[in-house]
């Protein structure tokens, strides 16, 4: 709740902030090192998306950088609409940096279909694109795959020795499923689901996206869509099915950065590097968990994680 009243407290924030973009002004266009070799004092200007995971990689990216090099770091948080407002900002040069995930930045902002595409060959032609045509950059990637997934109630998954989302249809038809009405709804939602599987669910529910997992937990449906951080993951008895027919594209997370950002701090590159990895599904729900679930500040659970990883010290 407090990061939803926030988001709606920084909507507005961040609507001026992108109107000002547009019109060229902001702390960080065109920045440039000191010939002296004195430290850039201008801050790096980071942005986030308004969800509970981009507030916690704001924080590790700001720590990082403010622990690792002589920089300081200004973090935007929640800006509204996401990647649509973040990257007109970030071409103006509002902002320097951002966390996103590559599906996202080859369908909307490359406008291509990321259907089928070969996760390798997506990442070499997100960076070949990005450097022609926005003068940015994607730097490491941080090693977890925030994208849809199918979640069993723990003891259906073990009543009927489910692991993969292709052991699911031979009994879906003794089983409830229960979504969001949008995913039920959109074409490449549930319909493609139940078509590229085969699934034949006993009955199909419309449940609101903020209580479906609750509801999973009471036993009122047995199967639903989320996402693969999500952090009711880590709060319940849930068990994530492999998607071994690959039919859901990758949201693998990373820093998009501009190449003058780059330029104008140097070690800039090997700080955020340092994201490169350290974080799996599970490690990204647990901390969304903790701040979402246990109310703990984003800031402190960044930290903590960071040093746990041995990236900063305690």
């Amino acid at each position: 709740m407090k990061h939803y009243k926030r988001f709606l407290a920084l909507s507005a924030a961040a609507a001026m902030a992108v109107s000002l973009a547009a019109c060229g002004s902001g702390g960080s266009t065109n920045p440039s090192s000191a010939e002296d070799g004195s430290v850039n004092t201008d801050p790096i200007q980071i942005a986030t998306k308004p969800m509970t995971e981009q507030y916690i990689l704001g924080e590790m990216l700001k720590q990082i950088i403010e622990a690792k090099t002589d920089y300081t770091c200004e973090v935007t948080e929640g800006i509204a609409g996401g990647t649509n407002n973040i990257m007109p900002a970030m071409e103006s040069g509002e902002f320097d940096l951002y966390p996103e995930y590559t599906s996202s930045g080859y369908v909307l902002v490359l406008g291509h279909d990321a259907t089928g595409v070969d996760d390798n060959a997506m990442w070499e032609q997100i960076l070949q694109e990005y450097h022609d045509n926005y003068n940015m950059t994607w730097v490491g990637k941080y090693g977890f795959n925030n994208t849809f997934c199918l979640a069993v109630r723990g003891d259906v998954a073990r009543e009927y020795n489910l692991k993969t989302s292709s052991d699911l249809t031979a009994v879906a038809d003794q089983l409830v499923f229960g979504g969001n009405p949008d995913y039920i709804e959109r074409a490449d939602g549930y319909p493609l689901l139940c078509e590229t599987y085969g699934y034949n669910f006993k009955d199909t529910r419309g449940i609101d996206i903020g209580v479906k997992y609750a509801v999973l937990e009471n036993g009122d449906i047995d199967v639903t869509n989320g996402f693969t951080t999500d952090a009711q993951l880590s709060a319940q008895d849930v068990v994530v099915l492999e998607d071994d027919k690959h039919l859901q594209v990758n949201y693998f997370c990373s820093t998009v950065v501009r190449e003058d950002t780059l330029e104008a701090y140097p070690g800039l590159e090997d700080a955020l590097m340092l994201m490169d990895g350290i974080l799996s599904d599970t490690d990204m729900s647990r901390l969304n968990y903790l701040v979402e679930v246990e109310e703990q500040d984003e800031s402190d659970v960044a930290h903590d994680y960071l040093v746990e990883k041995g990236i900063l010290e305690a």
